[in-house]
């Protein structure tokens, strides 16, 4: 399946002349972040298309340049993505056009934010979303306010050393949690280091091949 990405050039960019981003507590170093396909969303992109996801409500978290958001709605999935950045959207428009696709629901958001009118939804995947400590407690509990009593939440970490502590909080939303290492990886530049993270909560079928034991 073809995917067609506008992205920025490097992670050098730097584009933010009103302060809108700053006011929002995102600097000049990590402004460009979002703005380039990470080998992280390069993995989410290729479990999700082997993933079951008809009929179901997907969210994306910390979405950036969407890359499995763009390749869901090539399907025709009901999918929503979401991001802090207030570029996303622009860009998310974009390669949304590029690819000729159905608009995709988008929604700036903030994981502190109880008051979000998202909604509810069947699977929640996110890429590479577990880059800061205070991450840890304000995801988990985001996921929990947008997670049916039956979902699936999966999450790709590169391997920055708190998926234990995450998963120990989302077994408290009534979460299991299991992990995988990505099966092929060949189109990465280099070895895949991260786990592909899996949540279940409810009567939330099981993957194929799923170990369940947890880890944390």
């Amino acid at each position: 399946m073809d995917i067609h990405v506008c992205t920025l050039r490097d992670n050098q960019q730097f584009d933010d002349p009103n302060d809108i981003a700053l006011k929002l507590g995102i600097s000049s170093a990590t402004w460009p972040l979002f703005g380039i396909i990470w080998p992280s969303s390069l993995v989410l992109a290729h479990y999700i298309v082997n993933h079951p996801t008809e009929g179901k409500r997907i969210l994306e978290i910390g979405c950036g340049m969407a890359l499995s958001s763009l390749l869901l709605n090539e399907r025709n999935d009901d999918i929503t993505a979401t991001d802090y950045h207030p570029e996303v959207g622009v860009f998310l428009e974009r390669n949304t056009q590029l690819n000729h696709g159905k608009a995709i629901g988008y929604q700036r958001v903030d994981w502190a934010d109880k008051a979000s009118d998202l909604g509810l939804f069947d699977i929640i995947i996110g890429s590479d979303v577990l880059y800061e400590d205070e991450h840890i407690n304000l995801l988990a509990d985001f996921i929990d306010r947008h997670a049916n009593t039956a979902c699936e939440v999966i999450l790709v970490d590169p391997g920055r050393g708190r998926k234990n502590k995450f998963s120990r909080r989302m077994e408290t939303h009534g979460f299991s949690f299991s992990e995988e290492k990505p099966e092929c990886t060949d189109y990465l530049d280099k070895p895949f280091k991260g786990h592909v993270l899996k949540f279940r909560r409810g009567d939330a079928p099981s993957p194929p091949g799923s170990d369940s034991s947890s880890n944390a």
